[in-house]
Formats: C-alpha cells, structure tokens, sequence
C-alpha cells in the first residue's frame, strides 16, 4: 500500500493498493476511485464487533455504514479529500498508542481500526449546536487518516501540564492526556467574555493536536450570509448594505 498527501489548502489523500488490500470509511466519504477497486457498505463494525460495534460507532457520533475500498489489481488508485480547508494526519495506532479525535475528524483507516465514543457530556442547546461535546476514540491495529480544519498547532504536554482549550478547537490527542470539561472562571467571564461558558483542559502527558477553524464557529460566521426562511440574507454586507437593503425591501 502506498499512500500520500497532496494540495495544501484543501488536501487530498490518495493511495495506490495492491491486490487485496482495503481501506475502511464511513459512508458518503470517497472523492474518487479507479475501476479496480471493489466497494462494499455495510452495517459491521471495522475490525469486528458486531452489533455492539456498531453502537458504539454511532454513539461515537458515527454513522451506522461503513464501507470498504478492496482492490482487485495492482496499483489500484483511491483518494478521499477533506471536506473544509484544513489538513490530513496520519496516525499509527496499537495497543497503547490509541486516540481521541473530534467526532468530524475520522476520513479512512486501514481495516484493523476500530472507531467508538470516547467521550461525550451534554453542554445544553445552542452551546454547541446543540449537540453537547462529543469525542471518538480510535484504536485497534493500524493506520488511521483524521481530517483537522483550518491551521494545526501541535502540542507536546508534558506530565501534569495542562492547556485549557475551546472545546471547538480540540482536533485529537493521545490517549494518554487526561481530559475534562471545565467552566470558564468567573461569573462576568461567562456572561460578556464571549468564549461560552465551557473549556477543555487537557493534561499531560501526551500529543495534542489543535484545529484552528472549528465547524461550529464556521457555521455560526457563515449563518449571518445564508438567506432566511422568507428569502432575505440575515446581513445585507455591513452598515451600509444594511440602510441599502432595508431601502429595498420598503419599495416592494
């Protein structure tokens, strides 16, 4: 199996397989693929598990499919690209050396890998989309690809070194930091500081890798442009576009 990175701001991951060999992927993730290459979705759980694997997949934040890439020929070409500009992480994984990745971050493994919930705490709605705090945990034997948005910042923690992060700006870490969730300190912090009510504070020792472009706050930038439900756009393009458009919707 031969594998590699490119682009830069929208990266790509592309792999040439041998014959018989398989990459896995939740449903809905492949870019592109040559005619050598077999698919097959399903319901099992990567690297087994069964029923109860699939559980914990989408408890995981997963979807219930998986599907398998198998190629038939040598150099059998298949690529999965990032679905936001960010970047692509190859990770090794084993006994011991397992991870906790965002629950968006998982793009493809080799078959060995299994992906399950590692973490999950409702914060309330609106906090984060109302979907509370959700991490997966990666582990069984192999290679898995993770997906991180915008800029990476890696940090190396050492023993009982901690950071206190946004929890949208959590990418992955090893499993050997301990996470938890706090509150931001101080009640006037919480109510005008603007960074929400909630931090992740991860302690060493171990890897952490940091996303700088959170989903959530891409959305939420993102939202402000997006046409409501009778046709109009929430912001008009500033001060200005607001008076010009607020003259425009008068004269209909």
């Amino acid at each position: 199996m031969q594998s590699r990175i490119a682009g830069t701001t929208m990266p790509v991951l592309e792999f040439l397989l041998e014959p018989n060999e398989s990459i896995i992927s939740e449903a809905g993730e492949l870019s592109w693929m040559g005619s050598a290459i077999q698919m097959t979705t399903h319901t099992q759980f990567a690297g087994g598990g069964g029923l109860f694997g699939v559980l914990k997949r989408v408890a995981g934040g997963g979807s219930i499919f998986m599907t398998e890439y198998r190629s038939l020929a040598p150099g059998a070409e298949l690529a999965f690209a990032t679905k936001l500009p960010g970047h692509i992480v190859p990770v090794e994984v084993s006994p011991g050396r397992e991870y906790m990745i965002h629950r968006h971050g998982f793009l493809c493994a080799t078959s060995q890998i299994q992906i399950g919930v590692g973490f999950q705490q409702s914060l309330g709605a609106g906090i984060f989309g109302g979907d509370g705090f959700l991490l997966q945990h990666v582990s069984g034997v192999g290679t898995a690809w993770i997906e991180l948005s915008g800029e990476l910042v890696v940090r190396d923690l050492q023993p009982g070194e901690t950071l206190r992060v946004h929890p949208g700006h959590v990418g992955a870490f090893q499993s050997s930091v301990s996470f938890q969730i706090t509150t931001v300190p101080g009640i006037r912090n919480m109510i005008f500081g603007g960074d929400g009510v909630f931090l992740a504070a991860l302690t060493g020792p171990g890897r952490i890798w940091l996303q700088t472009l959170p989903i959530a706050k891409l959305a939420h930038a993102l939202a402000q442009y997006m046409p409501s439900e009778d046709g109009r756009r929430t912001v008009e393009g500033g001060v200005v576009g607001g008076i010009v458009g607020s003259i425009l919707d008068g004269m209909k």
